[in-house]
């Protein structure tokens, strides 16, 4: 067997590479209703992954928003950050993130679903 067919991937869902609004707060955070916005990186049905300015490291656990353009009110789940890393642009510091669902609605799993496969 060629070693450069082995798969390392260790995910359990198909991503799909989009950019979708999202809005996250920290789990617990004493302002409330203050979210941060950003745009995904790529979603699947397990989680997803975003860029932003503030630095998040895991296990940190976020309240998120994500506004599906094929939906009329927004996808609500709270997830734990899985990994984050660095990720300098133009000067500016960013951190990508890695988020894993870690409580939503069956509701609105089917309806990140629909959307991945619509694309």
């Amino acid at each position: 067997m060629n070693e450069a067919n082995v798969s390392t991937e260790r995910r359990k869902h198909v991503r799909a590479k989009t950019s979708i609004p999202v809005q996250f707060r920290r789990e617990g955070d004493e302002t409330g209703t203050v979210y941060v916005g950003s745009l995904t990186s790529d979603v699947s049905e397990g989680g997803l992954r975003f860029t932003t300015s503030e630095c998040i490291s895991a296990p940190c656990r976020l309240i998120l928003e994500l506004d599906v353009p094929t939906q009329t009110k927004p996808i609500q789940a709270v997830s734990q950050v899985a990994w984050a890393k660095d990720k300098p642009v133009d000067k500016v510091m960013q951190y990508e993130v890695g988020n894993q669902f870690m409580e939503i609605t069956s509701k609105d799993q089917e309806r990140i679903s629909q959307f991945i496969k619509s694309l």
